[in-house]
């Protein structure tokens, strides 16, 4: 993904091709997974991947938050939920999914379901590690493993610091530099990291 300064939602809701495809990379995978608990069949998973992304794609320059905590992520929700629902209403689903449809579809339709469920629980942990692999690349290996031991692992500054062979002002300073920067990354994606 593109080093910037600027979220990626909002540079995507620009327009810019390159935050269309870092979007793209970083919700595939999340999406890939949600099908798979439907049962999609693996030779349409990425057609149906691929039907949502364009439907993403089509939809977010009109998205607003709203500032609710997880607008993003129902938003999200609820236009893969959509085209899985149009997926399993098509023809000839009720033998591929070997009588099943009615079911999934029961299933997506419930906003309190697993499948709606899970999708709320992993998108949170599912992006934030995707956001902190992006920070591996943008800082020193010390500076995220200072950010991730105490701001993550609950370790102690001081404990960091001997760990990690630093200064208790470096670990802080790591700490700091990461939480701004993961901020700005997830602006729009993730509700307040803190």
């Amino acid at each position: 993904m593109a080093d910037t300064r600027q979220s990626l939602l909002l540079r995507a809701q620009a327009g810019d091709e390159g935050a269309w495809n870092d979007l793209a990379v970083l919700y595939r995978p999340l999406i890939v997974s949600w099908l798979r608990r439907q049962p999609v069949p693996a030779g349409e998973v990425d057609d149906l991947v691929q039907e949502i992304l364009l439907s993403v794609v089509q939809s977010l320059p009109s998205f607003s938050h709203s500032g609710r905590v997880g607008a993003f992520r129902s938003w999200m929700r609820t236009i893969a939920r959509n085209r899985a629902c149009d997926f399993w209403k098509g023809r000839g689903r009720q033998a591929v999914a070997g009588g099943g449809a009615p079911d999934v579809l029961r299933r997506l339709e419930d906003p309190d379901s697993d499948l709606n469920r899970s999708w709320d629980e992993e998108h949170d942990r599912y992006v934030m590690r995707c956001l902190l692999d992006l920070m591996e690349l943008e800082f020193e290996p010390g500076t995220v493993q200072a950010f991730r031991r105490v701001a993550l692992e609950g370790a102690g500054a001081a404990e960091a610091a001997r760990e990690l062979g630093l200064s208790v002002g470096a670990v802080y300073a790591a700490k700091s530099r990461v939480l701004r920067r993961l901020r700005q990354a997830a602006e729009g994606l993730l509700e307040e990291i803190g």
